[in-house]
Parts: C-alpha cells; sequence; structure tokens
C-alpha cells in the first residue's frame, strides 16, 4: 500500500482541527462538513488576512477577485495588479506555499474585468511501496485561474459574475490502495453585489459598504474515474463596513462578515452516541446533485435549527489609517467548536505609496498547538494608472 501519511496530514490540516468535545444538546461531537478543494477558501491578501478574514463588503483593494469582484467598478485607480504569498502550515512542514496574483482594468466609469491566479504548493511527498521501497518523488500542487466582470447598477451598487477553472493534483498519477488516481478538475462560477455610499456627517466624510457573494458554484471533483465525487466549497458570505473620518488624517474601519458552507451537512453516526447498530439521523449523503445540495444545505443538519447556525463562521475587523499611507489593522475569527473550531486573533500593518503598497499579516490563534499559529502573510500591490501618470 502506498503510503502518503504526510500528504494525509496536509489535507486534513489546511482549514481544521477538531478538538475533543462534550456532549451538547442531540450531539454528542463534532459534525464537521468537509469539501475537495479546501484551498479555494484560504484567505490569500494579508489586508483581510489582518482583520480576521473580513473582505466581502470593505473598500475596494486589488484582491477584490477572491472577496467580492463586484467592488473593482470603485476603484479610483483606473488599473492595478498584485502579488500575495504566504507560507502555510509552517508548524507542521516547511515547503507548503500560496501564491495569489489578481489584477483589475476599469474600462470607463460603469463597467471592469478582472482575473487571478491561486497557486498551491503542496511541497515534496515521497510515495513507497508496502516493502518501504521510494516509488517516485512527486510535487502535489493545486491552482485556479478566474474573470469577472464587474458593473455598476446605480451610483452605489454593482454586481459581478466570475467563472473558474479548478485543477487539483495531490497524486501526481499514483495508484493508491490499488485504485488508479488522476488530477481532478472542476468548473465554478460567483455571484457577487456590492453596495458603497458615501455621505458627510458631522462635517466629516464617512462611507457604509455592504456585500454578499456566493462563491464557487460548480461542479463536483473526483480523483478517480469518477465513482467518488466531492463538493466543492460552494460559499455564501455576507459582510458589512462602516469607515468614518476623525479628522483630515485619521480614519477607522469597523467589519463584520459571516459564511456559510452551501453543501450538504453529513449525517450521524448513533454508534458515536453509544448505540449499538448503525442508524444515520439527518444529513444528507454526498449523492445529490450541486444544486439541491445548496438549497438544501439551509435545513438539513441532524441537529435542526441549532446545529444551522452554528455552521455560520463570524469575522470582525478594524483597520487603522493615517493620512491615507500607512495602515494597522486586526481582527478575530470565530468558528463553533462542532464545526471545525477555528478561532483565531489577527493583526497586520500597511505602507501605501504612490505607486505600490506592501502589506502584512499575522495569525494567532487561541488554542494552543494550533497548526496555523504564526502564519504569516504578505502583499505587493501596483497601481499602474499612477505608474503612467508619473511617466
Amino acid at each position: 500500500m502506498i503510503k502518503f501519511f504526510r500528504l494525509f496530514v496536509v489535507l486534513a490540516l489546511v482549514f481544521i482541527t477538531v478538538e475533543n468535545v462534550k456532549a451538547q444538546g442531540t450531539l454528542s461531537g463534532a459534525n464537521t462538513i468537509t469539501t475537495g478543494v479546501p484551498f479555494l477558501g484560504i484567505t490569500p491578501d494579508s489586508r483581510a488576512g489582518g482583520m480576521g478574514d473580513v473582505g466581502v463588503g470593505t473598500s475596494a483593494d486589488v484582491t477584490s477577485q477572491h472577496w467580492n469582484p463586484a467592488k473593482y467598478v470603485f476603484m479610483e485607480s483606473e488599473m492595478g495588479v498584485g502579488l500575495s504569498y504566504s507560507p502555510w502550515l509552517r508548524n507542521l512542514v516547511d515547503d507548503i506555499n500560496l501564491a495569489y496574483l489578481s489584477g483589475y482594468k476599469k474600462l470607463d466609469d460603469i463597467q471592469a474585468v478582472s482575473a487571478s491566479l491561486r497557486y498551491f504548493a503542496l511541497g515534496d511527498i515521497t510515495f513507497t511501496s508496502e516493502q518501504a521501497e521510494i516509488i517516485s518523488q512527486q510535487s502535489p500542487n493545486e491552482f485556479a485561474i478566474d474573470l469577472a466582470y464587474s458593473r455598476k447598477l446605480s451610483d452605489v451598487f454593482s454586481g459581478s459574475v466570475a467563472v473558474r477553472y479548478i485543477r487539483s493534483d495531490l497524486t501526481a498519477g499514483q495508484d493508491v490502495n490499488g485504485v488508479p488516481t488522476y488530477p481532478g478538475s472542476s468548473y465554478a462560477a460567483d455571484v457577487a453585489f456590492y453596495y458603497y455610499n458615501e455621505f458627510r456627517r458631522s462635517r466629516k466624510n464617512n462611507s457604509f459598504s455592504a456585500g454578499v457573494n456566493i462563491q464557487n458554484i460548480g461542479s463536483k471533483i473526483s480523483y478517480t474515474d469518477g465513482e467518488i465525487k466531492d463538493f466543492i466549497p460552494t460559499t455564501l458570505k455576507l459582510g458589512a463596513s462602516y469607515t468614518m473620518e476623525l479628522d483630515n488624517y485619521n480614519s477607522f474601519s469597523f467589519s463584520v462578515e459571516a459564511n456559510k458552507l452551501l453543501v450538504p451537512t453529513p449525517p450521524v453516526d448513533s454508534t458515536a452516541y453509544g448505540e449499538d447498530d448503525v442508524i444515520w439521523a439527518g444529513g444528507i449523503n454526498s449523492d445529490i446533485g450541486v444544486i439541491e445540495g445548496i438549497f438544501k444545505s439551509f435545513g438539513d443538519a441532524p441537529g435542526g435549527m441549532k446545529e444551522e447556525f452554528q455552521e455560520i463562521a463570524w469575522s470582525v475587523g478594524v483597520e487603522y489609517w493615517y493620512n491615507k499611507q500607512f495602515a494597522l489593522r486586526a481582527g478575530y475569527f470565530y468558528e463553533n467548536e462542532f464545526k471545525g473550531n477555528r478561532k483565531y486573533l489577527t493583526a497586520g500593518a500597511g505602507l501605501k505609496m504612490n505607486v505600490f503598497a506592501l502589506d502584512f499579516s499575522y495569525l494567532l490563534p487561541t488554542q494552543r498547538n494550533h497548526p496555523l499559529e504564526n502564519t504569516l502573510r504578505f502583499s505587493l500591490s501596483f497601481d499602474i494608472d499612477a505608474f503612467s501618470n508619473q511617466r
């Protein structure tokens, strides 16, 4: 049997660590929702990463492609490009990395096009036989490419549609337990809307923004001949942000966001509750269609509406700007203990010049020995329009 323990650990801990929990209500343990290609949900940029993973309803920036591409039509600059990088799961291994390249171009005052490339490298994996003989050395990787079109629907409201191609190569064609495996691929789309309104209050400039994005509406992914297919992480994101100007040099933004996976909740094995016979209670198996799964995801949890609300993850963030050049950020991310149990604080800083901006963020989990501990993110963005004007 091929040994790929390290790869299993990486995939299992990319997003979640589930702690032992005591009985609560009708559920006596965790019932975490899992999907294929979870790398699509990793926060790629430092700005959102410094504010507790808040991004769908914040002000527009060059990395809006991941959070809400409808924001691009509200950018002040006509064109920009950004690159983000994060060493991932450094407490476990030292060669997993996430890179994110994004860019946009405003066609006029009401239209914009944008694109991004997300590349997730899972390091080097040594595949061995049952006799511990080395078969090959491979470098599994995953990537996603997307394009988006955004348009203003009014002076304060915009919409966007993005299309995405996803490719995931985890085994490099190796047989696993005698079963041939192949790179998995999928196609998906995002539908997003954004509201942004500037106004004066107490002789100061203020703004309110809000956004909604249904991400990764697409086909299931398979790594075999198609007998086993996994949902991709279709996600509903809702968020809002309020920015207030203290004076000509200082401003604060306060943001909040909620997100929920729109995929079926797995059924519960009653043997986990001390029963002798296996009885599957509630939940939906993964053999239903994608659209059916989206609609049923709002009411299929075995624990009823209480568990449905547990499936909502929350983020809050604050951002301070001095003279629109130097930023400080902080945030908190909360996920219920039965649904992944990610809880962490974040902090970040940013420096913005005429042509480029540099951002940094740091993640600090509230649990000890967490695989996401000390996660760093770096982002560099360029204002191509400002660069052209300086020539």
